[in-house]
């Protein structure tokens, strides 16, 4: 993909100084919680903006023509919390069906405002806004129609169709406001029209533009009830636009609207939470976002319960300890770019991110707790057997581990303990930074590792690590602005000209399996799509009485949302990636069960990523960046795609995963599943 820089010269746009400027401004503060300052948007008589509280909503699965369980599971996701409730309108007959399942749901009782999702159909809109309390377009095919092709525009001609846009747009803009009908303006990175594709490139600044040639149009026509979102796949592409979006509403005099939060085709289970709460939080962090909406591969009802782990964390936010603001940012953030860091052994530099695994709560460590952490001892061959999430370091606390572990895997001991050790092949030591200090302390020659946090941060502390190239700091904080509080610890590094690698540690206790996911997810997963961190290293004590059995489980846990959070983050990938769609009304067939069949037989091949769509306007352009995609084009009819391009148009789904597995098979990268033997 172009990054911003090469996009701007390619298309010699003007303004560049100011798009790449550091100090470029997308939120009220870099350390201190703060939401950003909105107008209000009514949506029925629940309002939107940051005088509210930020609102979950989720989208219906069931055919729109099903009346009858339409209602049923919108009263399923209403009772689960949902606060707004999302249904597809592909077409005119849906679009008119909207006010049978209002009807039906206003008569059991329930009143929560229904949103219409529109693709391709100004028609279907203009119906479903006199109907319901919002609409969603999508400002990639509202009105553009996308053929995937390279088109060479004047301002003349560009202009000519932001005029047909502007003719387009304009009637529903009318009805809205005679109705009292919300909008969202939802851009979606995978959607952009041939034309901001042809000017912009698949960029942020792309997806930031796409809606802001229909907020302009909108404002002209003094109608400013809108939100707006900016969802990709990609977290970093994610991230990078609702920034620049807020920044570019700011430097236009554009209303601050309120912003929509969501992570398209994030996927199901453990990695859909990861990478929902890796964009998601990065964003709440920073005080950004009115109402979220996970998008998961699993029934509408189970994604609010992620979505409120989401949102309350920062119900008290405001009452975190005091951080030193950040006066001059240098951390990029509208274009992925990894903190530079020397490199100390295999940490730092142009490694992947590291991986440590906490294992200092196990009494009586073996063999076999080590296949938790993904390192499989084989008695029969006395062998080891690595898996893609087989751990970089074991940290052992105070109790040396009585095995050889497998070569590559490297032990970390307290200090204390390790200057005791007689061998010390592979085990490095973890100094508090008091320790560190210390004149006489002694120390690896190789690596060396010292815990620091907020209040350790002194002139002494850099004079001393400045001059050392074996160091590798931890940082951790207690701070409840995490992530604020580590990140300022990476400017402190900045401005003393340090360039020792970073380990984010986080510790967490007595958190739920779903609340340690998403807290870690956006407190580490945050600070890596900014390129902060050269390594993971989590913790979670849910308990002070578990047993061993627990104990490894936490463990496992732990070491599995380690590897998913750097991949969501897009900064190290060591396993499959699934881009599929959470399902909707246009949607032919079973998402759910076709994922899991996929997932079952292809989730050996590491780094590659399967796009899983349920129609074609979740298709080729949704999974922008999937190697592969398994696309639904009607009733049990697949399309099968290689990057964005089709290669099968229509086969029987009874075959379709057969073929898509022949067509990786055709390209050399398939590898057949090695059985771990135990």
């Amino acid at each position: 993909m172009q990054t911003l820089l090469s996009t701007y010269i390619f298309t010699k746009k003007k303004n560049l100084f100011s798009i790449m400027n550091p100090n470029f401004i997308y939120c009220n503060s870099l350390t201190t919680y703060s939401r950003r300052k909105t107008i209000t948007v009514n949506i029925g008589d629940l309002p939107m903006g940051s005088d509210f509280p930020i609102r979950v909503q989720s989208m219906t699965t069931i055919d729109t023509m099903d009346t009858k369980g339409s209602i049923e599971q919108s009263i399923r996701m209403i009772e689960a919390g949902c606060e707004y409730v999302r249904i597809t309108a592909p077409s005119l007959k849906e679009a008119k069906n909207l006010e049978n399942i209002k009807k039906g749901l206003r008569e059991r009782g329930y009143f929560t405002p229904l949103i219409a999702d529109i693709h391709f159909t100004p028609n279907a809109a203009e119906m479903a806004a006199r109907l319901v309390e919002k609409v969603r377009i999508n400002p990639g095919n509202y009105v553009d129609k996308k053929k995937f092709e390279q088109i060479e525009y004047t301002d003349f001609s560009y202009q000519e169709e932001l005029d047909k846009i502007r003719d387009k747009f304009i009637p529903l803009l009318n009805i809205c406001k005679e109705y009292g009908t919300a909008l969202r303006i939802g851009t979606n990175h995978g959607s952009l029209s041939d034309r901001i594709l042809s000017r912009y490139g698949d960029t942020p600044l792309g997806m930031v533009e796409s809606a802001l040639e229909f907020i302009r149009i909108a404002e002209s026509e003094s109608y400013h009830n809108i939100v707006v979102s900016m969802k990709a796949s990609n977290t970093q592409v994610m991230v990078q636009a609702y920034r620049l979006l807020v920044n570019k509403l700011n430097e236009e005099g554009l209303k601050p609207y309120p912003l929509h939060l969501g992570v398209t085709e994030a996927g199901e289970a453990e990695d859909g939470r990861i990478k929902s709460a890796v964009g998601i939080g990065a964003l709440l962090e920073d005080g950004l976002g009115d109402t979220v909406r996970v998008s998961l591969t699993e029934e509408p009802e189970a994604e609010i319960p992620i979505a409120k782990v989401l949102v309350n964390r920062y119900l008290n936010r405001e009452n975190h300890k005091p951080i030193a603001e950040i006066k001059s940012n240098t951390i990029q953030p509208y274009q992925y770019t990894r903190r530079k860091s020397i490199e100390v052994l295999n940490v730092g530099g142009a490694n992947v991110p590291r991986v440590i695994s906490d294992l200092s709560s196990l009494p009586n460590i073996d063999f076999k707790d080590l296949k938790s952490i993904g390192l499989h001892y084989i008695a029969l061959t006395d062998k080891w057997n690595m898996s893609d999430l087989g751990t970089d370091y074991i940290y052992s606390g105070k109790n040396e581990i009585p095995f050889m572990l497998p070569n590559g895997t490297k032990e970390i001991l307290d200090f204390k303990t390790w200057r005791n050790i007689v061998d010390q092949t592979n085990k490095f030591p973890l100094f508090t930074s008091e320790e560190f200090l210390m004149l006489d302390t002694p120390k690896h020659p190789a690596l060396n590792f010292v815990s620091t946090d907020y209040k350790s941060i002194n002139t002494d502390f850099f004079k001393t690590i400045n001059k050392d190239k074996t160091v590798v700091l931890v940082f951790k904080t207690q701070n409840t602005h995490a992530l604020a509080a580590i990140r300022r610890l990476f400017c402190y590094l900045n401005e003393n000209n340090n360039h020792s690698p970073v380990i984010i540690m986080r510790e967490f206790s007595f958190l739920s399996d779903d609340e340690f996911l998403i807290y870690s997810s956006t407190d580490v997963g945050g600070l890596l799509i900014d390129g902060l961190g050269d390594g993971i290293f989590l913790n979670n004590i849910s308990s002070i009485s578990l047993d061993k059995n627990q104990l490894i489980s936490q463990i496992k846990l732990a070491n599995d949302a380690s590897f998913g959070i750097l991949q969501a983050a897009r900064t190290r990938m060591s396993k499959t990636e699934y881009i599929s769609c959470p399902s909707c009304g246009r949607t032919l067939f079973d998402l759910q069960e076709t994922t899991f069949m996929i997932r079952k037989r292809t989730d050996h091949l590491k780094g590659v990523k399967i796009g899983i769509m349920g129609c074609i306007v979740n298709g080729p352009g949704e999974m922008a960046d999937a190697d592969y995609g398994y696309v639904g084009v009607g009733k049990d009819k697949i399309a099968l795609y290689r990057g964005q391009n089709v290669v099968n148009k229509s086969v029987s789904s009874l075959h379709a995963v057969d073929l898509l597995i022949d067509l990786i098979k055709e390209d050399g990268i398939w590898l057949e599943p090695t059985p771990i033997l135990e």
